[in-house]
């Protein structure tokens, strides 16, 4: 799961966003508490940083940078101290803006690379790093804060240091922009930051930090009473290891916390939560399905606690491998044994909550990460950290999304709602979409009630313990989707009317809500801006709107994008100004983007030279410019040699249409329909049985791309999907080549009923786009019948939202309305399936398939 997303969710209950005071002035914002600058600086607002750079101070683009490190409670003194201090001595840094924006960043589920960071310093070299650590640790002296990972701590308070970037400068790595430092010959490297203390390598200590570093190694591992031999998980409040205690060589789960780290929305730290978790789980002793607590210590200043180890995969895990919908061709059978072993799960995990109950102790966290089923089926419960007994109950302040009781509910009624909340989710895990919409829940359950023939007076309890008892839903539970015969048409202007209500042009990041990725590659791009949301309107029939054009227009010159690429960047946005008929603005990025196209190695659609190839070309047809066909032609003979040139498959997949060969495959498809010449359509194959080869038979039978050694997955940007659409393409050129006969096999795959994500590009829009596609060109009875399926399923997803219709992104906790991730690329997979037209630019007819649906 990326954590990313977690930080996003502070700003607002609808979309993901940043914390910033990109509205008006945060009652929180440090600002407020902090003296006036003298008029001789500057200040920058970025993302969740304020900068403020004294002007006329020239600072290097990299080097030792400072972090100030603080808790929740000291948190504007320490802030006050240090700016008082760079102020007065003319050093440039940044904070962050909010008190909230601080409780985000150390919350349990952010990043650990960027925990505790209050403050960043910015020193001019080394003796001038050396002065501002020696004179800050007297000023902050016995003032505490999160330990930075990433850093290298000075002394014993809240001060760190690491080597890195002062300058924005980028670099591709595997398709993506990263953050870059120059290397020892000049060029860009990445600039790594992960949780753990690094130099890179042609960088040497100054000499006045080696005893930190000393004092930091300094530690005596055979003192440490336990032998690690794995992590099982890392949040930022600590680890989870398998260990062994040296004393017996007896096997546990050694559960570590971190002070002032890992915090709750109540600013409670790790080290509270499992100082209360060894109290309970003492409390507990005896009852089988709970852990032992064995022991509770303190080493490197982190507290830890030894426990039983639990045999067993989580809930989670089990219905990944067990749930019949996500599979093709669900028998009868297969339905009713599911049933009945997920009704025999659930007593099961009703009857030990029943028996911690007796003991007085509230869980508090009941979710399925925290349900541990062995081979028998035999449950255990973990993670107690949240428990409380209920003379002294505690309502929780973290929790798991579709999982987590409200606020209103006191005593055993908060284990209460996610034992209701399981009861659904066995069934149908979408639980998080109702946070969202709490109204679905009744169309959920009806869902869950017809599919698996459960009874009103199992569900009963769904409904009512689910539903809202504070300011419970108006909303209709019902919508379009769940007619009969749907009116497709009004769908989709229920669908543009969500994206419209959204927009906010008095923004500059962004003008549509979407994906967390818009807050990296800007808010203007074609997978996750106004590009492709823009696109998504027109080419669906809903219209083009000249005000948020001007937007997209405007963004161009205000934040121009990274890098060159296709969906994340200026390619994309051009092509979709080419077709509304800005000329002459297309032309413009496309010329000013061409001395980046060099330097990019990426062969992908989504960032790479295939993404660029193909818009290259389309220019070339459309304008029937010859000079933009040639560019297009370099670009396919530098991906020919790199395809020639392509390692095997890796462990971490990448086939598909955005991140794989497919879509070079594509592009050499389109070279060939342009030239006629039959190299490039070998080059197509090629580049497609290259795809081919990450793929691997799923658990159904179906094929779908190969991701890692148990998962795999069937979606477009990465997965069976993505090659299903270029391999129907190329099916119309070449029938008879041996490539074409896994594409029904690779269309079983997008035929389950069950999708986690509404998503184009990792969801269930591809996989609807992906079979009608497919079907326009040769028609299928059974992949036909799966369209119906998905059509009306699109439904357990839609959510009502300013007049519209809207849909949920990337992990289900806010909506979204960007092509790749959300509402616009629902809408486009929706034209493209009902009305015939194209699913994605450069592919596709406007042959309708399924209009009398």
């Amino acid at each position: 799961m990326d954590l990313r997303y977690e930080a996003y969710c502070f700003a607002d209950r609808q979309f993901y966003d940043l914390q910033s005071s990109t509205e008006s002035t945060p009652k929180d914002d440090f600002s407020t508490e902090l003296p006036a600058l003298p008029p001789d600086w500057a200040t920058v607002e970025r993302n969740v940083w304020r900068h403020h750079h004294p002007m006329g101070v020239q600072l290097p683009n990299q080097g030792w940078k400072i972090h100030v490190s603080a808790g929740l409670d000291n948190a504007g003194r320490v802030l006050k101290a240090t700016y008082d201090y760079c102020v007065e001595r003319r050093i440039s840094f940044k904070y962050l803006q909010t008190m909230s924006i601080v409780l985000a960043r150390n919350s349990k589920y952010a990043p650990r690379e960027g925990s505790g960071k209050l403050v960043t310093i910015y020193p001019l070299d080394s003796a001038h790093l050396e002065a501002i650590l020696t004179g800050l640790a007297h000023v902050l002296e016995g003032e505490h804060g999160a330990y930075i990972l990433s850093d290298l701590r000075f002394g014993k308070g809240p001060l760190y240091v690491r080597y890195g970037g002062f300058a924005e400068q980028w670099l591709e790595v595997d398709g993506q922009q990263v953050l870059a430092i120059e290397g020892a010959d000049g060029t860009l490297i990445p600039d790594r930051r992960k949780p753990v203390f690094s130099l890179p390598e042609w960088i040497e200590l100054p000499a006045f930090l080696k005893p930190h570093l000393a004092e930091r190694n300094a530690g005596d591992p055979a003192r440490f009473q336990y032998q690690i031999k794995s992590s099982l998980h890392f949040s930022n409040g600590g680890g989870v290891y398998l260990a062994t205690r040296k004393s017996d060589g007896k096997e546990v789960v050694l559960k570590e916390a971190r002070p002032h780290a890992g915090l709750d929305r109540e600013g409670e730290d790790a080290v509270a939560r499992l100082d209360r978790e060894y109290e309970i789980l003492t409390k507990l002793q005896g009852i089988k399905g709970v852990p032992e607590v064995y022991d509770r210590f303190t080493e490197w200043e982190h507290l830890f606690v030894a426990m039983e180890f639990m045999p067993g995969r989580s809930l989670g895990q089990w219905l990944g491998r067990h749930y019949p919908l996500t599979h093709k061709d669900v028998s009868d059978e297969t339905i009713t044994e599911y049933k009945a072993r997920a009704l025999a799960m659930v007593d099961r995990v009703e009857s030990l909550m029943a028996e911690v109950h007796e003991r007085g102790v509230v869980f508090g966290d009941l979710h399925t990460l925290n349900i541990l089923v062995d081979d028998e089926d035999e449950i255990s419960l973990i993670d107690f950290e949240l428990s409380s007994t209920i003379d002294a109950v505690r309502k929780p302040t973290l929790g798991a999304p579709g999982f987590q009781a409200p606020r209103d509910r006191d005593g055993f009624d908060i284990d209460a709602h996610p034992l209701a909340a399981l009861r659904l989710w066995i069934f149908l895990p979408l639980n998080t979409v109702l946070e969202l919409a709490p109204a679905k829940i009744r169309q959920h359950v009806r869902v869950i009630q017809q599919r698996f023939g459960l009874t009103d007076e199992y569900c009963a309890p769904i409904v009512d313990v689910l539903t809202p008892r504070v300011d419970p839903p108006t909303d209709p539970a019902f919508t379009e989707f769940d007619e009969e015969t749907p009116d497709w048409a009004l769908v989709r202007k229920e669908i543009a009317t969500a994206i419209l209500h959204s927009a906010t042009p008095h923004r500059q990041d962004r003008l549509f809500p979407g994906d967390i990725e818009q807050f990296e590659t800007g808010g203007a791009g074609f997978g996750y801006g106004a590009a492709g949301v823009l696109h998504a309107l027109a080419e669906s029939g809903e219209g083009r709107f000249p005000e948020h054009e001007e937007w997209l227009l405007d963004a161009l010159r205000k934040d121009p994008p990274k890098q060159p690429g296709f969906y994340v960047g200026a390619h994309g946005i051009a092509h979709v100004l080419e077709n509304f008929g800005h000329h002459d603005a297309a032309t413009e990025i496309v010329e000013s983007y061409a001395e980046l196209v060099p330097s990019t190695q990426d062969h992908g659609l989504s960032a790479g030279l295939s993404g660029i190839g193909l818009n290259l070309l389309h220019f070339a047809n459309s304008r029937e410019d010859d000079s933009f066909a040639a560019q297009a032609e370099h670009l396919a003979q530098r991906l020919a040699k790199q395809l020639a040139d392509a390692p095997g498959p890796a462990d971490k997949a990448k086939a598909g249409l955005l991140h794989g060969w497919s879509g070079p495959a594509l592009f050499f498809l389109r070279m060939f329909e342009h030239t006629g010449e039959r190299r490039w359509l070998k080059l197509s194959e090629q580049a497609l049985e290259r795809d081919l080869a990450e793929t691997m038979i799923a658990l159904d039978g179906s094929l779908q791309v190969r991701d890692g050694t148990l998962r795999s997955l069937p979606y477009v940007g990465i997965g069976g999907a993505g090659i299903a659409l270029v391999l129907t393409e190329f099916a119309q050129q070449a029938p008879e080549r041996p490539c074409v006969e896994k594409l029904p096999e690779l269309l079983t795959g997008c035929t389950g009923e069950f999708v986690i994500q509404p998503a184009f590009t990792l969801g269930r829009a591809g996989l609807l786009a992906t079979l009608a596609h497919a079907t326009r060109h040769r028609p299928n009875e059974r992949f036909e019948r799966a369209i119906g399926q998905h059509l009306k399923a699109l439904g357990w997803h839609a959510t009502r939202y300013g007049g519209g219709l809207a849909f949920p992104g990337v992990q289900l906790r806010r909506l979204s309305m960007d092509l790749n991730t959300g509402g616009a690329g629902v809408l486009l997979a929706l034209a493209s399936t009902v009305d015939g037209r194209a699913p994605l630019p450069f592919l596709g007819s406007r042959t309708p398939v399924l209009a009398d649906r």
